[in-house]
């Protein structure tokens, strides 16, 4: 069962049809829209400020998801992908964004949609990572145009699997009710 706690009087609330880890934990002021997928050993640690998760993102395998006491929101809008041991901290990332695997987006930085940031890539505190850009190195920096191929290749298609992926778990274990959780 995963790890859902109230932090502070307020508690994690997310939509229909979402899988969440058994070992995924979700504390504080986190709201998660619908289809979302939440995987093993990811954090989302609303304790010293509100995050705010669209529709149909996933967050995969040991990510961490927090922001800064009074300072940084987190705000992920629709469709994006969250990489496994990915860090997005206190930033905005907006629909149809690839955070790649161990990547880490720092405070007041925004990833304008249809954005691709590379797998291990540091997205510096305050940085803009432009709409139609791959993102690359550390710091980030804009490494080439995303072709529409590359988007849908990268981008789409990895947000489609994962709606697959969450359904095989929905399907065998249906964990994710809210009433069943809280």
């Amino acid at each position: 069962m995963p790890i859902i706690k109230p932090v502070r009087g307020k508690r994690p609330v997310w939509g229909s049809s979402c899988f969440i880890a058994e070992n995924a934990t979700i504390v504080g002021d986190v709201t998660i829209g619908n289809d979302c997928s939440i995987w093993f050993n990811t954090v989302i640690r609303g304790d010293v400020n509100k995050i705010v998760i669209g529709d149909r993102v996933n967050i995969q395998d040991g990510a961490v998801i927090h922001c800064t006491y009074e300072q940084s929101e987190t705000h992920i809008a629709d469709k994006v992908s969250i990489g496994h041991n990915a860090i997005v901290h206190g930033c905005n990332l907006a629909s149809h964004v690839l955070i790649g695997m161990g990547a880490i987006v720092m405070d007041h930085a925004i990833v304008e949609s249809n954005c691709l940031v590379a797998a291990g890539a540091v997205v510096l505190e305050n940085m803009v990572c432009e709409s139609g850009y791959i993102y690359a190195g550390v710091p980030a920096k804009k490494v080439k145009a995303l072709s529409p191929e590359v988007f849908r290749q990268n981008i789409s298609r990895i947000a489609e699997n994962y709606m697959m992926y969450a359904g095989w778990f929905i399907e065998d274990d249906d964990s994710t009710s809210q009433s069943d959780l809280t």
